[in-house]
């Protein structure tokens, strides 16, 4: 005959009994919480550029738990990625990029580079040798190999740490494609100039003699939108509002200009200007500027 208290144990034994199972059917694990405090379900891949484990912003490769990539180095971090990601029985991480490739994906690595500051300059779409060091130096930090070129542990590294580059990230020091030129810039001598692409095209007659990158004002100095003509040329002009030098500067409305800009050729698009148009490269205006004359037309557009 069972007692009360065997029957209370018997249930209970019962219940654990079927929560095992549970567990054992649905695969139950621990998931580690994204920074927004959500777990992800259970099998589900890690976002985008990020292993499960998350970045490792200690510079270091990450103890026990791999070094953030899918062909992580794992343990203590000892640089021999490839020796031990095959006797775990993983592929060997492969290059992706190296010394002398071009393209828009090089140019991310390069934004990316930078916002971790292991480059200072670009991007330029060419993995040079400012490249090359950066990437050594990142490697090194973090225990990999330092070869120089991006495999695929280091790209997985680098984007755990970093965001996705937008635009003026990736064109930060210029190299973007000039935009369609507005009707306005088909016919006679013009300055036609966008906005939307931040380029300048020097056009005789509908035919494009030159393009050059441009920078504009900032919020609350924009440069202003329309149709102008070029009305004064200074070739050493100094500002006598802001006291600083405006070199072949066009002006075209009230106190803006189309000049060369030291400061945009060394800083990109991390500035602006007071309303004028800057230009960064000093051969290119510089020869603009002998070839544009007064009463030239400037459009300046979206």
């Amino acid at each position: 005959m069972r007692t009360r208290g065997m029957r209370s144990s018997v249930a209970a034994v019962t219940a654990m009994t079927a929560v095992a199972a549970l567990a054992a059917v649905s695969g139950c694990t621990i998931q580690t919480a994204d920074q927004a405090g959500r777990s992800p379900a259970a099998g589900a891949p890690a976002p985008a550029g990020r292993s499960p484990g998350g970045p490792d912003d200690s510079g270091g490769s990450g103890g026990s738990g791999g070094s953030g990539g899918s062909g992580g180095s794992g343990g203590s971090g000892d640089g021999k990625s490839s020796e031990r990601s095959e006797s775990a029985g993983q592929p060997a991480s492969r290059v992706l990029w190296s010394s002398g490739d071009r393209g828009m994906e090089v140019r991310e690595l390069q934004a990316r580079l930078r916002q971790v500051q292991w480059l200072f300059q670009g991007p330029t779409g060419t993995y040079d040798a400012s490249t090359t060091a950066a990437v050594r130096g990142f490697q090194g930090k973090r225990g990999l190999p330092q070869t120089g070129s991006t495999d695929s542990v280091t790209w997985q590294r680098l984007l755990g740490m970093t965001r996705e580059p937008g635009k003026w990230d990736l064109y930060a020091s210029g190299g973007q494609p000039a935009a369609r030129p507005d009707p306005r810039c088909t016919t006679g001598r013009v300055l036609c100039i966008s906005k939307t692409s931040r380029t300048l095209r020097w056009m005789i007659d509908g035919r494009t003699v030159s393009t050059m990158e441009v920078r504009f004002g900032t919020e609350y100095t924009p440069t202003r939108e329309g149709v102008f003509e070029v009305y004064f040329k200074s070739r050493h002009h100094v500002s006598t509002l802001y006291d600083s030098p405006m070199p072949y500067a066009m002006f075209f409305s009230g106190g803006q200009a189309v000049h060369y800009s030291e400061n945009f050729a060394a800083t990109g698009y991390y500035g602006g200007s007071h309303g004028c148009v800057n230009v960064r490269d000093e051969g290119k205006i510089s020869a603009l500027f002998s070839q544009v004359r007064n009463g030239d037309k400037v459009v300046v557009y979206w």
